[in-house]
């Protein structure tokens, strides 16, 4: 061999001159500043294949690199550096544990590359180096058919601590235009390009592990701001969903919870989505996904990392844990206004006993004497009539008082076996005349095999009592009063509905309270429904409210068949 530098026959018509050694070391540390810059992979397979083109005065540059289950294939031909093409194919495991590309499809030359990959080589046969390349000024020797035209093939692998990387595929359309020395350089090339591969794939694997971690950490601060609601904590996680991905100019976030939507600022449907279900209590209650607007190269899913399948389980998992975390503390602070809310009643129980107390003695005196008087012979007319409203106004009061007492508990229950469509319909004749009067149609569903419950019935009459008079109320101008009895074989049903005038919700929240009332001084005390909910809960039932403004409200109570006070 002659020195480098010098000009060497490589046929009777070509002569080439030999590039130096300094233009291979300026090379790799091109390739070396190229790994340094982080590029995506199409960007960085880019410019290294342009790199080698610009370089070696080739034909055509070929560079195939395997990286997990995909095997990516770069050309640069016609010398022209525009002319960059990129594709993804699968590989597949050769016999021997290595892998190869174009599976199903294995010509000659792909069989070649094969072996070298795999080291299924003799270095020892004239064309093949100690390093494994392959090497030949004339293709036609071997029937390669490794594209129109073309004479001259190198095939490198490339190779980084015994690892597999790819192969480094350098064609020209002149005979004889690689020299032995050229070739060992450009083997140590290609062991520069494994290093740039791997310090690429690292700064990258870097820069996305900062994207994740950050997006996370954003997680955390959101959650740990106790004042949010649900659904601004929801909405300010989807907006950080993008940055956290390989290309967040291209990338929307979407949150699915309880019927609800959460969409990044300018959200669109695009053609590539990546998403993970929301799990709470083993169930399935929404979902979180990743969508990319425009196209992208295929990675490990589709254009996603695998990394970003770990990274968006973990958010769902994370949002799972918010939502659970959250409804935890809506309970508890539901819990705890429940606990105040016993403690006024209790206040307000005792309070409503002592007074009902000191009130019946006097009350007493008033209704005695006044129905005496009323015995009296003599009185005048216009004094019994305003005796007689005495004896009126006293017994309405003695109603408030017995309410009172009820609510206070200071009445003893007599609990004994009733069956409620009966206790149902002897209300319902008190009060049937009052609801004709009132223009209100009745309808009535009670089940036919209703079975007996225990129970107090002048309790439960005045249960029922209550919600119809509250619902005359609602429907000033007629209407309809639905009432139904149904039963599941633990617990009986009373369903009280109307079409009247609903009730609001900022109401509905307060309208078991004792004295409570949205009505006018002399038209209710606000006892009713607190009676009814004191009853309900005493017998170890429970109360369910429904309303809508302008549409109504239903009321259902359930009772258990067996009282187990």
């Amino acid at each position: 061999m002659l020195l480098a530098g010098l000009q060497i026959m490589k046929g009777k018509a070509d002569i080439i001159k030999v590039k130096p050694p300094k233009d291979f070391r300026k090379l790799s540390h091109r390739l070396l500043h190229l790994a340094n810059r982080g590029l995506l992979r199409i960007d960085f397979l880019r410019e290294i294949s342009n790199v080698l083109m610009d370089f070696s005065d080739c034909d055509e540059v070929e560079l195939r690199v395997e990286e997990g289950s995909k095997y990516y294939l770069c050309r640069v031909s016609g010398g022209n550096v525009n002319s960059f093409s990129f594709e993804v194919v699968p590989s597949i495991l050769a016999d021997e544990g290595g892998t190869t590309d174009l599976a199903g499809n294995i010509t000659d030359i792909e069989r070649l590359c094969q072996d070298i990959i795999i080291e299924r080589v003799d270095s020892s046969l004239l064309n093949y180096t100690e390093y494994g390349s392959f090497w030949t000024d004339d293709v036609s020797k071997y029937s390669l058919d490794a594209g129109a035209g073309i004479k001259s093939l190198a095939i490198f692998p490339i190779r980084l601590n015994r690892e597999n990387m790819g192969l480094l595929l350098l064609k020209s359309l002149q005979s004889n235009f690689f020299l032995e020395e050229e070739i060992e350089w450009y083997e140590d090339v290609v062991k520069i390009i494994g290093i740039a591969i791997n310090q690429r794939r690292t700064q990258v694997m870097l820069r996305e592990r900062v994207k994740e971690l950050t997006c996370l950490y954003g997680i955390a601060k959101i959650t740990a701001s106790p004042d949010l609601s649900l659904d601004k904590i929801l909405q300010d996680i989807v907006e950080l969903l993008p940055p956290g991905w390989l290309y967040p100019e291209a990338a929307q976030g979407r949150i699915i919870y309880d019927g609800k939507t959460y969409l990044t600022p300018g959200f669109c449907e695009g053609c590539h989505r990546q998403s993970a279900d929301i799990i709470i209590n083993d169930d399935k209650c929404g979902f979180v996904e990743v969508i990319y607007k425009e196209e992208k190269p295929e990675l490990d899913e589709g254009p996603f990392l695998k990394e970003e399948r770990s990274l968006l389980n973990a958010i769902a998992r994370e949002l799972g844990l918010i939502i659970e975390r959250k409804a935890v503390s809506e309970e508890r602070e539901r819990l705890r206004e429940q606990l105040r809310h016993a403690d006024r009643l209790a206040t307000i129980g005792q309070l409503a006993a002592g007074v009902a107390h000191e009130l019946n003695e006097p009350l007493g005196n008033i209704l005695g004497f006044a129905q005496l008087s009323l015995k009296c012979e003599g009185v005048p007319k216009l004094v019994s009539k305003d005796l007689q409203k005495i004896v009126d106004s006293s017994l309405h009061a003695r109603e408030i008082i017995k309410k009172l007492l009820v609510f206070a508990r200071q009445t003893p229950s007599r609990m004994v076996s009733i069956e409620l469509n009966s206790v149902v319909e002897e209300c319902l004749d008190l009060l049937s005349s009052r609801l004709v009067k009132e223009g209100i149609e009745l309808r009535l569903s009670l089940v036919s095999d209703m079975p007996n419950m225990t129970a107090d019935p002048s309790q439960i009459n005045q249960v029922i009592v209550n919600l119809v008079v509250n619902s005359m109320q609602a429907m000033p101008d007629g209407g309809v009063l639905v009432i139904k009895t149904s039963t599941d074989g633990d617990f009986a049903y009373l369903i009280v509905e109307d079409t009247g005038s609903g009730i609001e919700a900022d109401i509905l929240k307060q309208i078991f309270i004792p004295f409570f009332t949205t009505k006018d001084v002399d038209q209710g005390t606000g006892l009713g429904l607190a009676v009814v909910h004191g009853i309900v809960t005493s017998h170890g039932g429970s109360v369910r409210v429904e309303s809508e403004i302008g549409r109504g409200s239903r009321f259902e109570i359930q009772l258990p068949l067996v009282n187990k006070r």
